[in-house]
């Protein structure tokens, strides 16, 4: 049984020093976000209806493609960021390391292949 005030085993801990960062990166990718969107609705708007061909041209072009990978890492940084936090605030113990570590390679996975993806159709269109 420990009598010491929960207080005074935090004090002198000092700070995990990361949640600055997170939360800064957290705002950054929103931003980035935010920009990219408006561009990528236009952009799907501009594929809906168009054969292969016409598509993979689209995304072949430098900008789009340098657009629609920068709107792809945002949203999967992001989106691990704040599943980070939701596995942070509502799981515990082993389960919680467990989620991290499946969270971080899910997103890197995610990411890799998209950007593969991508390239695939710059490399051949």
């Amino acid at each position: 049984m420990n009598l010491r005030d929960p207080l005074a085993t935090a004090r002198g801990l000092g700070t995990a020093k990361d949640g600055v960062n997170h939360w800064w990166l957290q705002r950054l990718t929103a931003v980035a976000l935010m920009l990219l969107t408006p561009w990528f609705a236009w952009f799907a708007l501009q594929l809906m209806g168009a054969d292969q061909l016409t598509s993979r041209e689209l995304i072949a072009r430098p900008v789009n493609a340098t657009l629609l990978s920068a709107f792809v890492l945002s949203l999967l940084w992001h989106a691990r960021l704040g599943l980070q936090v939701v596995i942070e605030d509502y799981v515990h113990g082993w389960a919680e390391i467990a989620l991290q570590i499946a969270n971080k390679f899910a997103y890197a996975i995610a990411a890799i292949a998209s950007l593969l993806a991508i390239a695939r159709i710059v490399v051949t269109a």
